[in-house]
């Protein structure tokens, strides 16, 4: 992973070449197949579709990561966007959970304020003119627990094969990617402060 050695850092892509990319082409497709899941939870009623979808998305997450390392696709487009996807994925699907009750509301609601917290504090760095901080290692291994976790409350509550042991996994994913994702946001703030610091001295 990166920035847990000494090796040469990845080339990142920008401009023309950082936009047009397969995992950025991942993402968007994934951004793309959330009203899809919104329609088979809502219209359909078929939490079990739902759930496969849900866990298809969630699996692109690292997909396309892989692919960007693997074949020098890191681009500052991907950057911003692949952090994106994934909270308005999370977002979407757990708003919806909780309408359809197919969710422990206290776990989605304690999810959906350290995503809109991070979020808000994202656009204040932004507006004062910090840089764009990256996603760190603990950061994005939290979020895909979470993606894991949430279909698997899903299934859980659905009439797919071993219901049972999809709903035993939510915990499983969900309890550690909650803790590790509140931590990891938590460890945001001392660079958020360094990043608006450099940037005050640099103006």
């Amino acid at each position: 992973m990166r920035g847990e050695n000494d090796a040469a850092p990845e080339p990142v892509r920008t401009g023309w070449a950082g936009l047009w990319t397969v995992p950025n082409a991942i993402t968007v497709v994934r951004l793309g197949c959330i009203p899809w899941f919104l329609w088979l939870l809502f219209e359909e009623g078929n939490r079990t579709d739902a759930a496969l979808l849900l866990g298809a998305l969630g699996a692109t997450d690292w997909v396309d990561g892989w692919i960007a390392r693997r074949f020098d696709q890191v681009s500052e487009v991907g950057k911003l966007l692949d952090p994106t996807a994934d909270r308005l994925l999370l977002v979407a699907a757990l708003v919806s959970m909780m309408v359809d009750g197919s969710i422990p509301t206290w776990f989605a609601v304690a999810v959906l304020v350290r995503e809109v917290l991070i979020g808000l504090a994202a656009l204040v760095l932004l507006g004062l003119g910090a840089r764009r901080i990256d996603v760190t290692w603990w950061g994005k291994t939290g979020t895909f627990a979470l993606l894991w976790a949430v279909p698997c409350f899903l299934a859980g509550q659905s009439t797919a094969f071993a219901n049972e042991a999809f709903a035993m996994a939510a915990w499983v994913f969900g309890l550690p990617g909650l803790v590790i994702s509140w931590i990891a946001g938590w460890g945001y703030l001392p660079v958020a402060r360094r990043t608006l610091r450099e940037s005050r001295a640099a103006r």
